[in-house]
């Protein structure tokens, strides 16, 4: 029995294992109810007395071996990650959903990538301001009735008046300011005014206004930009008019209207049967302005003009709610993935 015990010994040194299966062959094999060491503890009775002691340690030596390794292999097994060759690893393990970008931006870049081809660069400046940039150098003297044209968010300072801007024509200040012509220049960002919010007018929303200043610049410069824009922005069916306005900061002034996108210029209720869409307000620079920033009005002319990215963006879209842009509404946003 001993020769055995020590045969077995060997036996469970040298087992391995490459599954599971394997394992639980051997376990029956060594410690099952009908196992090797089952019939060994049955024929153990007959082992003479003087070697009891030597043979059931022996016994117990190979039943211990043999449980540890069971153990061990069973320890391998489930730490390892059994792969199906069917599944393609290299997918995501949910569905994911692709965003877009907002409306609003992608309008904002096809305007400032149109007017980039012919030379505007991007200027970007605070949205608080102080009453020279916002106001006084463009022409709003105080108590000048233009002021109450826009009505302002005004912010408490220490620093004096302050106010959330209300157009992106006070960076445009600090570009004249700080810059000899010529200018060409384009001032994105957001602006505030205090109006009840409707389907068509909100206290905030996005401008793109836009600057040129060199020697001999005329008012038929401005409406061939314009025109340029409108065309490349709505396609090259779009037509424009200019009419007579009043903007402090400009003079003359206008309002441009593009034909109606949705009706081809025919007439429906989106243009109220006009057959145009108001876009913008222009007009040459006053020259009080010019003075006011540092430029010598008598050398120096040019235009400006501003816009609603939001009004864009509705005639380009077709979208009758102004407050659609700002709900964070995931169905109204997922439909803009393929004009990314």
């Amino acid at each position: 029995m001993r020769e055995r015990l020590n045969e077995l010994l060997v036996e469970v040194e040298s087992f391995t294992a490459k599954k599971p299966e394997q394992v639980e062959e051997f376990r029956i094999k060594m410690l099952g109810s009908k196992g090797v060491l089952k019939e060994l503890f049955a024929d153990f009775k007959n082992v003479p007395n003087e070697h009891k002691k030597e043979v059931g340690q022996l016994i117990n030596q190979v039943k211990e071996q043999a449980q540890l390794k069971i153990d061990e292999f069973k320890a391998l097994f489930e730490n390892i990650i059994t792969v199906d060759n069917t599944i393609d690893l290299t997918k995501p393990g949910f569905p994911t959903t692709v965003g877009s970008r907002h409306p609003i931006s992608l309008v904002k870049n096809e305007i400032i990538e149109i007017f980039s081809r012919i030379g505007f660069t991007v200027s970007e400046g605070p949205e608080i301001e102080d009453d020279w940039h916002n106001f006084s150098a463009l022409n709003f003297p105080p108590e000048h009735p233009a002021r109450d044209m826009q009505d302002t968010f005004f912010v408490e300072s220490e620093s004096g008046e302050m106010a959330l801007r209300t157009h992106t024509s006070s960076v445009q200040v600090r570009i004249m300011e700080n810059t000899k012509p010529p200018i060409r220049t384009l001032s994105p960002g957001r602006v505030y005014r205090n109006e009840a919010i409707s389907a068509r007018a909100h206290c905030f929303f996005h401008q793109i206004e836009g600057l040129y200043i060199a020697e001999n610049v005329s008012f038929a410069d401005l409406k061939q930009t314009l025109l340029y824009f409108a065309k490349e922005m709505f396609g090259e069916q779009t037509e424009i008019r200019l009419r007579p306005s009043y903007f402090p900061f400009t003079e003359p002034s206008a309002e441009v209207d593009v034909s109606c996108s949705v009706c081809g210029g025919k007439g429906c209720n989106v243009c109220k049967y006009s057959g145009f869409l108001e876009i913008l307000g222009c007009g040459m620079v006053d020259p009080n302005v010019l003075e006011n920033c540092g430029i010598d009005s008598k050398k120096y002319s040019g235009f400006a003009f501003g816009m609603g990215v939001e009004r864009i963006a509705m005639l380009k879209y077709k979208i009758n709610d102004l407050r659609l842009f700002s709900e964070g509404d995931v169905r109204f946003l997922s439909q803009f993935k393929a004009a990314q």
